[in-house]
């Protein structure tokens, strides 16, 4: 696989092997997994009790998840990184608010700090190689960007 070429790729990928590793996790032990979470692991199941089936549905969209990560990673498709921060954030709520309204353990608030905390890094990220590509070789006259520069048309301002 090929290294990230950008400050913002970085943290995209990051949480993309993340997201694919949890998810394998998920699917392999999801004991382990809910217990990470904060939750219950309880010796059996009452009739009725599809804790494991929406298990076994969200870790595979985590593991899907951090292969489109790892995806837009390789391919530097830099729209989609400021896709995710939008969408990290508006995670970041929706899970916040089901710890702070009790349909979530205290401890869930752990995946919505990860995901606040990644959407900001990736925004970083975003702002920092566009103001690397305005000042970077090139920057000055119209001769091509040096090696790793992102595209001034790509940067967010």
């Amino acid at each position: 696989m090929r290294l990230p070429r950008s400050g913002a790729g970085w943290t995209v990928a990051v949480f993309g092997l993340l997201a694919l590793l949890l998810g394998a996790l998920g699917l392999i032990w999801p004991e382990t997994q809910l217990r990470l979470l904060g939750f219950e692991v309880p010796a059996e199941r009452a009739p009725g009790d599809y804790t494991g089936t929406f298990l076994t549905a969200s870790s595979m969209a985590s593991f899907n998840m951090g292969v489109y990560y790892l995806l837009a990673v390789v391919t530097e498709w830099r729209p989609f990184y400021r896709f995710t921060v939008l969408f990290r954030l508006v995670t970041f709520t929706v899970f916040s608010i089901a710890v702070l309204s009790d349909v979530a353990p205290d401890r869930f608030f752990g995946v919505a700090a990860w995901e606040g905390l990644g959407a900001v890094a990736t925004a970083v990220g975003l702002w920092w190689d566009a103001r690397r590509a305005a000042t970077g070789p090139g920057a000055a006259d119209d001769s091509a960007p040096g090696p790793g520069a992102v595209p001034a048309t790509d940067a967010v301002h």
